[in-house]
């Protein structure tokens, strides 16, 4: 699942994130969002997210959705 849409992107998931330095490598980053901050719902180059541990990076693969919260109840 890609990184794009605020809405599928949950505190305490687990994603492949780009950072600003590693952008025209490619080189993704692995971790468990700790906080959103990208305001808009859609980003064309991902959701800017920090992980646990302070990394920045934008969202280019949600890797666990298991994690996410059913706010549907």
């Amino acid at each position: 699942m890609g990184g794009t849409v605020r809405s599928d992107i949950k505190i305490g998931a687990r994603v492949m994130v780009v950072q600003k330095q590693d952008q025209r490598t490619g080189k993704l980053t692995e971790g468990v969002v700790a906080r959103i901050l990208t305001n808009s719902q859609k980003h064309p180059r991902g959701i800017k997210v920090m992980l646990e541990g302070g990394i920045v990076g934008r969202v280019q693969h949600i890797c666990d959705i298991s994690n996410r919260v059913d706010t549907n109840n």
